[in-house]
């Protein structure tokens, strides 16, 4: 018995002290930053989160800073919703150096016109389609001609210009379209692929790598050419192993047993260190990804602020708990943001069996 009371004793004093080292080495993480320039990001957008002042609904948007530069990723699904979210952040969207649009769906595009609004001629690097919602052009030849038609029956009467523009719903915007993947700034990359894994139609996205001393941060919109694709264009192109995978991994329409191979994937072949899913991954896939990474799984959902460097800190909303992992309350907001989003008509009746998947 007395035996039994010191082994408890001694495993009760082990795990305080791992705990209160673990908390200390986090502050002294934190204390050595302040000072420095900023190299984190914040979710304004996602359907779960401890948040107090922001308000959830189906969509992604992160804001970046590292390196010196300000930069947004996305912006959610309703602008009104956006504006808010940013307000509550406190974050000052004119002094952005660029933003990413991943790509063209809805809950990733509807807060533009709030952005253009309070700063209408930020750059904004979004994938290039023939004839996609960020406009596009195409050279004057791209048809078939028939030369022996009348000119009233051809196009243009026979003499199209040498370039056709595509309308957008933004056409001021300062839109700079991404084909293929390159260097935008110095450690900053934009990944284009094409994919369709549970999308409309096939579709070009794009990801931000940020090359850091601790290696690639990508940040993932919604995954649509597959997060593993995707992680393995990250690596060939920055030459580094992947540090941090923050986003959407669209996963929804995965099965358990796809989602357990993805994760084993991501975790044991391309040698991930630390995942921060959030958006489209579903509620399976949260739980499976959490079980694959352990401690190296990030909890980031809305409000929350994700400190970069060599351990990951996450930083919630002021006045909120820190999260390791989602509870009850966040699978709650989760279902009904899915529930009610836009995807409520692409999922069908599909829809209710996966808002009630997970706890």
């Amino acid at each position: 018995m007395r035996h039994a009371f010191l082994n408890a004793a001694v495993l009760s004093a082990a795990l305080v002290a791992f705990f209160s080292d673990t908390a200390q080495s986090e502050q002294t993480q934190l204390t050595e930053r302040k000072g420095k320039t900023a190299a984190q990001i914040t979710i304004l957008y996602d359907a779960f989160g401890k948040t107090s002042a922001m308000k959830k609904d189906w969509g992604f948007s992160a804001y970046i800073e590292y390196g010196g530069k300000k930069i947004l990723f996305d912006t959610g699904n309703n602008a009104e919703i956006f504006a808010h979210n940013v307000q509550a952040r406190g974050i000052d969207l004119t002094k952005l150096d660029f933003a990413v649009v991943s790509h063209r769906h809805g809950d990733h595009t509807g807060g533009l016109n709030y952005l253009l609004k309070v700063n209408p001629t930020v750059k904004i690097y979004a994938p290039q389609e023939n004839f996609g919602v960020f406009g596009a052009a195409l050279p004057g030849t791209f048809y078939r001609r028939n030369e022996a038609l009348p000119p009233d029956q051809r196009y243009f009467d026979g003499n199209p210009p040498d370039q056709l523009r595509f309308g957008t719903p933004w056409p001021d915007a300062n839109f700079t379209w991404v084909n293929k993947t390159a260097e935008i700034a110095p450690g900053f990359h934009i990944i284009a692929l094409t994919g369709k894994w549970g999308a409309d139609f096939e579709l070009r996205e794009i990801s931000l790598a940020i090359d850091t001393p601790d290696g690639t941060v990508l940040i993932v919109g919604c995954s649509h050419p597959t997060i593993e694709g995707i992680v393995e264009a990250a690596k060939a192109e920055t030459g580094k192993p992947i540090h941090l995978i923050l986003g959407g991994t669209h996963l929804l329409p995965a099965k358990d047993d796809q989602i357990k191979s993805i994760a084993a994937s991501l975790h044991d072949h391309w040698k991930v260190e630390f995942i921060a899913p959030g958006h489209c991954t579903s509620e399976p896939a949260f739980a499976i990804l959490k079980e694959s990474f352990g401690d190296k799984y990030v909890y980031a959902g809305l409000g929350s602020t994700v400190v970069l460097g060599p351990q990951i800190i996450v930083k919630a909303e002021a006045g909120q708990p820190a999260q390791h992992a989602m509870d009850a309350e966040d699978y709650r907001s989760y279902r009904l943001a899915l529930m009610e989003g836009p995807l409520r008509t692409l999922l069908g009746s599909g829809t209710r069996r996966l808002a009630r998947a997970g706890p």
